[in-house]
């Protein structure tokens, strides 16, 4: 699926003016509160019209102003999820559940309820309403109806922002089964990098209206500047490896990449499943000779590619690792203390508890060359 924008729209004093492609399962909008991204939902639902513009989904023109083109938001077939689940109180999950499907004709619908509700593992909750369900539970079923939907499109706009981090903990794992085991591709708007680290494939970086970067997550998430002051210590680098085996005497699981192997807490994964692992550039220190005596457990060897000052007091130290990039934050008195300079060979080293479960999740399926 091949997502293009390129559209304008005044809000008051707030120009939203973004031009982008994406093919990615799930392309993430990316950016701080304000910055133009549920007003672009929008525009792409069909629940607001651009003064100028174009967009497409797959070939598919929803808008084009200058043909005065604008398809009915209930022809799109775009399935949407918002912060709030929304759900019809005085119906029962089944029934909610089932609205979904009053929009599509009979003949276009893909999607099957038993399929549906397996999915999301929602079988339990079908005979009850929405009052008795917990928040994650909700935009379970939320999302569940946009499904039913059939849509070519799905379009979910902070759906875990309501939600506490058990919720989020919760439903994540059926966000990635549905970016993984469906066909439909996802637009997913949040301003949580762990969240974006986790599921996205692509990335559309947003501020006051204006795409910054877009791109692959794994470049664009190692853009230290590119985030949000208060989320630059959650940034870094990503690494898509295998489950290469299982050390049951630590209970830890020992992850390929191109890097080098990585050990981290037991993963309940069987070998050769896909691993997302994201390591913050905070959580890496760096050594210009081996080390030994040493607690942490991941060294990856590498060389210096950049050094690019972050602040007065630090700088942001990117190192190739065999093809792999990984990024470190460190002060200026230690990159002066180690000589540090682009070329200089050095290792990365990491901490096995870095890689909690918010940095590590089910990847899509890619082939390592170790």
């Amino acid at each position: 699926m091949t997502l293009a924008i390129d559209i304008a729209r005044r809000q008051g004093n707030f120009m939203l003016e973004t031009r982008f492609e994406s093919a990615g399962r799930l392309t993430a909008l990316f950016g701080p509160s304000g910055s133009g991204k549920s007003s672009l939902i929008n525009i792409i639902a069909g629940l607001a019209r651009p003064e100028r513009g174009r967009v497409a989904v797959d070939g598919r023109v929803l808008v084009d102003t200058e043909r005065r083109l604008f398809v009915p938001r209930h022809k799109r077939r775009v399935g949407l999820v918002f912060q709030d689940a929304r759900l019809f109180p005085h119906m029962s999950v089944s029934a909610n559940l089932r609205y979904g499907r009053f929009f599509t004709p009979a003949a276009e619908r893909y999607a099957g309820m038993d399929a549906v509700v397996d999915l999301l593992g929602i079988g339990a909750l079908l005979d009850r309403r929405p009052s008795g369900l917990s928040g994650g539970e909700k935009q379970r079923v939320a999302i569940g109806r946009a499904l039913l939907a059939s849509p070519r499109l799905l379009l979910m706009d902070e759906p875990l922002a309501s939600l506490d981090e058990a919720r989020k903990a919760e439903i994540m794992p059926y966000i990635e089964r549905l970016r993984d085991e469906t066909k439909i591709p996802i637009v997913y708007v949040s301003h949580s990098v762990a969240e974006v680290a986790r599921l996205a494939s692509e990335v559309v970086v947003l501020s006051a209206g204006k795409v910054t970067a877009a791109g692959p997550a794994a470049a664009i998430l190692q853009r230290l500047d590119l985030l949000p002051d208060e989320e630059r210590g959650e940034g870094g680098a990503l690494l898509e490896t295998v489950v290469a085996r299982h050390d049951a005497e630590f209970a830890m699981t020992v992850l390929a990449s191109a890097a080098g192997e990585i050990r981290v807490p037991r993963l309940d994964l069987a070998v050769g499943a896909p691993v997302r692992v994201r390591i913050r550039a905070r959580d890496v220190m760096i050594a210009t000779e081996r080390p030994h005596g040493l607690s942490a457990l991941n060294v990856l060897a590498g060389r210096v590619v950049s050094i690019e000052p972050e602040d007065d007091a630090s700088v942001d130290v990117r190192m190739d690792c065999n093809g792999a990039t990984i990024v470190s934050r460190i002060t200026r008195q230690s990159r002066q203390a180690l000589g540090l300079e682009p070329g200089r060979e050095v290792f990365a080293v990491v901490k096995t508890l870095s890689f909690d479960r918010a940095n590590t999740a089910a990847g899509l399926r890619v082939e390592i060359d170790a």
